[in-house]
């Protein structure tokens, strides 16, 4: 019996325990190669060893014994002799250079801390081109030769298979560990498992040859449809392309697309050229390992390229609206709404933990408000906290971090901790007049899992929630002052800018509009849009709340209004794809109701979809009676995921000339006299059937007049409201 035969399942066990245990410690012996930490105590001394010059040297040596091994068992296979090398040496050296070239990339991609997006997708792109050309090449190299005696050497031949086998291998790794960085940029506990669970069954795929014998069995499809199934739901993580700018999102389709044109290129190539040659000692190529890395690769390369090119259009203007609305943050910075510190804190936490998808976190202070000092803990008890707490300060950076003398110097700091359940801490200075107030610590159960891209925004977040506790205390000081007061009449005037002076429409329909805010500045919105000479879009919608938080939310929505919309969206696809966005940017405890009509004039008809918004109410003419359009629908950003899909609903239904269209805010309807009786959408309906026939303006004003009087003219009206009149005409009004 041949000693591999006999000794193979103790081998492969041996082999799979080795890689496993040097899997779980690379990547604290890469972090530091010159040091061993036994205890706390003591540390032992190693020589110095560059781990990625050893395993690049390693892998080369693996290559060289592969080629020679299989050379030395061609000469027997023309020879018709046994060369006395059994095959399963063949698939440990395969399986070695596998670990070695894993091992080297691992080390060169984790070393490049600095590496961006797309940085890390040239470094795919260069190495697919690289391997494209050498097998451009040969190819070359072979058609020169023609029907010479050498291009049928078969030595020739199965030498540059290896040469092709160890490029095509440095290339899937390669763009394989590529793909581990961009999947796990803002990882989760969730998503770390998959990839963990996905990287055990690539390890395993690595040995199925020595079970199905290079005969696909069932344990060979099995593993293909286990593995093709992990790579899709890891291919659905594209967190990464929002956070690129118009100008990189271009270069990434062409990065990706060379990858894309390259692996498409070696899996033809290794299918139609390299299968048919029927000397070559060994198939290196149809191994269950790399197929599995062919299809993660091309999905998720595919994957981001579509992506990618469907957010291409909406870039440059969503990138405009966010600098719009940076401003007009910063302009809200000073005009803060009537909340407590405490509130005001609630809201940071909730946007930094949001922010950065912790896991827990709490908040500590002291303030007059608060002499003996102030927390608030998310996901977490007091023991734990305290234990945290303990870790922390015995860092040698924290201490250096609370010792610094010019506290606005003081950025947020990451840190690692050896805690049981949370190992990345994220601690964010409060900073009010050059000194600290507090400090906000996030915590998460994986290891590095702050970005850069995290610090910023939550640096933001804590310097905007500082400066309105300092306007919260600055308020109890001098309430109403004149500056205050100054800068709150700008904020208005920005805000009504935000509203369109004039509205879209066409000789078939006239329009009006009218909003107005319960304080300086509210949260309805309305806007209109033309498509083309026939379809009109309008809109409106209520922010949650009132003051200077919906006014911002406004602004957000007016900005996602009018770069969606001009992707020629029906209804439902719009609300749709507003849901996924606001999710975004939306406070956890806010939300935006809207509706949405979309009037195509040369068919007469409507069509509408509601997102929780009140009912539109339609006069029809032919009936004599004003109706509400009774439709389902879910607020935007109440329901944050794809479950929002199933809440959607359109519907289209046709007008005639004389038809009279009043859409309004709740704030009309739930507006109150002084024996607290509502306005009631009944008023509203019988008001239309009386002045059903004036002109849009005209009905406009009559609603508005009896709101005023129901309320009365001395009283003003505690919620933002807004209305917009449609009526449409005869077709030869413009004759």
């Amino acid at each position: 019996m041949n000693f591999f035969d006999s000794e193979s399942e103790s081998l492969q066990f041996t082999l799979f325990n080795n890689y496993q245990h040097s899997l779980s410690s690379l990547p604290s012996f890469i972090s530091n190669p010159n040091e061993y930490y036994c205890g706390s105590a003591f540390m032992i001394k190693l020589p110095q060893i560059h781990i990625g010059k050893l395993s690049l040297l390693l892998a080369i040596l693996v290559w060289l014994g592969l080629l020679f091994v299989n050379l030395v068992r061609l000469v027997g296979i023309l020879n018709e002799m046994d060369s006395g090398i059994a095959i399963e040496f063949t698939w440990i050296l395969q399986i070695l250079y596998f670990i070695t070239v894993y091992s080297f990339y691992k080390y060169s991609i984790n070393k490049s801390t600095q590496s961006d997006f797309l940085n890390l997708i040239w470094r795919g792109a260069s190495t697919g081109i690289f391997a494209v050309s050498v097998y451009l090449i040969i190819g070359f190299f072979y058609t020169s030769l023609g029907e010479s005696k050498l291009a049928g050497d078969p030595f020739l031949k199965t030498f540059f298979y290896h040469v092709r086998f160890g490029l095509m291998t440095i290339f899937l790794i390669s763009s394989s560990l590529l793909w581990q960085h961009l999947i796990l940029y803002q990882k989760t506990k969730r998503v770390v498992k998959q990839w963990q669970a996905y990287e055990i069954a690539l390890l395993i795929a690595m040995f199925l040859v020595f079970f199905d014998r290079e005969a696909y069995e069932y344990s060979f499809y099995f593993g293909m449809v286990l593995l093709g199934i992990l790579a899709v739901i890891l291919s659905t993580n594209l967190k990464w392309i929002p956070y690129l700018t118009f100008k990189e999102k271009w270069k990434s389709l062409l990065f990706l697309a060379i990858i894309i044109l390259s692996i498409s290129y070696i899996l033809w190539y290794t299918i139609s050229v390299d299968m048919e040659y029927e000397y070559y000692p060994a198939n290196l190529m149809g191994n269950l390992f790399l197929i599995s890395l062919f299809w993660f690769i091309l999905v998720y390369a595919v994957l981001s390229f579509l992506v990618t090119l469907f957010n291409l259009p909406t870039s440059s203007v969503f990138e405009q609206k966010l600098t719009e609305a940076i401003n007009f943050q910063r302009l809200s910075q000073s005009i803060q709404p009537e909340e407590n510190e405490e509130q005001v804190l609630d809201i940071l936490m909730d946007s930094c933990m949001s922010a950065a998808y912790a896991d827990a976190a709490w908040l500590a202070m002291k303030s007059d408000e608060f002499p003996e000092g102030y927390f608030q803990e998310r996901f977490i008890d007091r023991k734990t906290r305290e234990e945290i707490s303990v870790l922390i300060e015995s860092q040698k950076a924290i201490q250096d971090w609370e010792s610094e003398k010019r506290p606005d110097n003081l950025s947020p700091i990451n840190l690692r901790i050896a805690h049981s359940k949370y190992e990345s801490i994220l601690l964010v200075p409060l900073v009010i007049n050059k000194s600290v107030i507090g400090k906000i610590v996030l915590c998460k159960e994986v290891r590095d899992g702050f970005n850069k891209e995290m610090l910023n925004i939550i640096s933001t977040f804590g310097r905007q929630a500082c400066i309105a506790v300092e306007n919260h205390r600055l308020l109890n000081q001098a309430i109403l002052n004149e500056r205050y007061q100054e800068e709150l009449k700008i904020a208005q005037r920005v805000q009504k800018s935000l509203l369109p002076t004039q509205l879209d429409h066409n000789e078939y329909f006239d329009i009006c509009a009218f909003s107005n805010a319960a304080d300086e500045v509210g949260g309805d919105y309305y806007d209109t849009y033309k498509l083309d000479e026939n379809r009109y879009v309008l809109i409106i919608g209520d922010v949650s709340g009132k003051g200077t938080s919906a006014a911002f939310h406004m602004s957000q929505m007016k900005g996602i209004f009018q770069s969606l919309i001009q992707l020629n969206l029906s209804p439902s696809e719009f609300m749709i794809k507003a849901n996924s966005a606001l999710s975004k940017c939306l406070e956890r405890n806010h939300f935006i109701t809207a509706s949405i009509f979309i009037i195509n004039t040369a068919k007469q008809t409507i069509c509408h979809s509601r997102a929780g918004h009140v009912p539109t109410l339609i006069h029809k003419k032919k009936l004599n009676k004003s109706e509400y359009l009774e439709i389902d629908g879910l607020g935007l950003g109440i329901l944050r995921n794809m479950q929002y899909e199933n809440h959607v609903v359109e519907r289209t239904f046709t007008y005639r000339p004389g038809d009279v269209l009043v859409l309004f805010t709740d704030g009309i309807v739930e507006a109150k006299n002084n024996k607290s009786n509502q306005f009631g959408y009944e008023r509203v309906r019988t008001l239309l059937e009386v002045y059903n026939e004036l002109n849009p303006q005209e009905i406009q004003t009559k609603i508005i007049d009896s709101l005023h009087d129901f309320v009365g003219r001395d009283r003003l009206i505690d919620d933002d409201y807004s209305i917009m009149v449609v009526k449409f005409t005869e077709h030869n009004k413009a004759s």
